[in-house]
């Protein structure tokens, strides 16, 4: 079974018409059909648009045709004694002709009116008629004819082989197939384009999420070169801690024997001082003993007669006690600015060594400081790492995610052209069938046409 649209044109007068046809093949008796969309062109006169299903029987001894439409169809019928052709059009009106002699030959004609006649010899008598309203077919026992075969008038306006030719929205359909289907292979090779892309997309994600697996692992191994840092310089601030506090010591020790210096000083200092008051009292005294030594010359010489070298013992002694009392000064003063030398070196190298001790302190609080900094910036730096490791393993994860939906919509929508693009290569393969079966009965058509007008 076909379907196909044509366009008539017999003289001046032109239809459109839908058409289902079949070809049945030899020993198939009766057929049903079923016509469709019947409808008159407007601004024509005679034969209009109409459709039917027709069927074309060959050497069957009882051929029947029908032909019915939604609209006022009519039918024609003829029959035959021995074997029949017969094959019609239908629209508001018919015309049926037959002859029965050996063999038989039906046509039928949309027109203004209907008539059907039948002749046969020694055979039935068939006619058929139609009205605008209806489509009718009877058929009638044939009655005796005579021996001889009576001659039929044929109008020949009505044998007029009918100029049939291709609807040009054909040929649009087909061009817009054809330009469906170039739009539809080139979505396909866009589809395929963006799956490759996808792809491509898909593969640089895996090889940034290894890369980041790998970073992750490499930044999860830092870990422990950080804490093994991080104890190293604890074990260093303990080490400069128990050495703050030995040279702490050592600075209380000798802040201790600089205080212990200083009251020896000072008890040497009141020491001299004593020293010197004695030896002023002794130099008083010993003034006044020369006072009494020379009032006690007076006296003895006055009392004693006898000549005493006085002045000489006076300045012997005076002598001796002024030699003890230069040796006991001199001794004094060596002393004690021996001792004052010692004490202010041994206080200057104390005092260079609490300056190079407050420096060495100084210098490791500073060290101390920076490690801190340090290490509070390491944990900073690691902590922005870890957020940046985690915010790039959801951007990859939430682009995997995205790239696999695209995947399976692009997916979908390849699947879902390749469907469609099937589906209308079947639509094409049928067209091309139905046009085919359509160009055989056309054919067809013509050649009992053709075998009518020569007979």
């Amino acid at each position: 079974m076909s379907c196909r649209s044509y366009r008539v044109s017999s003289g001046c007068r032109v239809g459109n018409f839908s058409s289902c046809s079949a070809v049945t093949p030899q020993k198939l008796n009766h057929f049903r059909g079923n016509s469709v969309s019947c409808r008159s062109g407007p601004g024509f006169r005679g034969l209009g648009g109409f459709g039917s299903r027709s069927v074309i029987t060959f050497g069957s001894h009882s051929p029947r045709i029908a032909t019915v439409g939604p609209r006022p169809v009519s039918c024609g019928a003829g029959f035959g004694a021995g074997s029949g052709r017969a094959f019609g059009f239908g629209d508001g009106s018919g015309v049926g002709l037959g002859f029965g002699a050996s063999s038989g030959v039906g046509l039928g004609f949309g027109a203004s009116s209907g008539v059907g006649l039948g002749y046969g010899a020694g055979s039935r008598f068939g006619y058929g008629f139609g009205s605008p309203g209806f489509g009718y077919r009877a058929g009638g026992v044939g009655v005796p004819a005579a021996p001889s075969i009576t001659a039929v008038t044929v109008n020949q306006s009505l044998l007029t082989p009918l100029n049939l030719e291709i609807d040009p929205n054909a040929q649009r359909v087909k061009k817009d197939e054809k330009e469906q289907i170039k739009s539809l292979n080139n979505k396909f090779a866009s589809f395929i384009d963006k799956v490759r892309f996808l792809e491509q997309q898909n593969k640089l994600l895996e090889t940034k999420w290894s890369f980041l697996q790998e970073q992750k692992y490499a930044r999860s191994n830092l870990e422990p070169l950080f804490e093994g840092y991080i104890a190293t310089l604890r074990r260093e601030l303990d080490v400069l801690v128990s050495d703050q506090a030995r040279l702490q010591a050592e600075k209380n020790h000798m802040q201790d024997i600089l205080e212990g210096f200083k009251k020896k000083y000072e008890e040497e200092v009141v020491f001299r001082a004593n020293a010197e008051n004695e030896f002023v009292a002794l130099k008083k005294e010993i003034q006044l003993l020369q006072s009494h030594i020379s009032e006690t010359s007076v006296i003895v010489k006055m009392d004693n007669s006898r000549d005493l070298n006085l002045d000489g013992i006076i300045a012997e002694v005076k002598a001796q006690y002024e030699e003890v009392a230069r040796r006991s000064r001199a001794d004094a003063e060596a002393w004690y600015q021996t001792k004052y030398e010692e004490m202010r070196v041994t206080a200057g190298q104390h005092s260079d060594n609490l300056r190079s001790t407050r420096d060495e302190i100084n210098e490791l609080t500073r060290l101390i400081q920076r490690l801190k900094a340090e290490i509070e910036n390491a944990k900073a730096q690691r902590a922005k790492l870890e957020a940046a490791v985690t915010e790039a393993e959801q951007q990859g994860e939430a682009a995997l995610n995205d790239a696999k939906c695209k995947l399976a919509d692009l997916e979908g929508a390849l699947q879902q052209a390749k469907q469609d693009m099937a589906r209308q290569l079947r639509e094409y393969q049928e067209l091309m069938n139905i046009k085919l079966a359509l160009d055989i009965e056309i054919a067809t058509y013509r050649r009992l046409l053709e075998g009518e007008e020569i007979r």
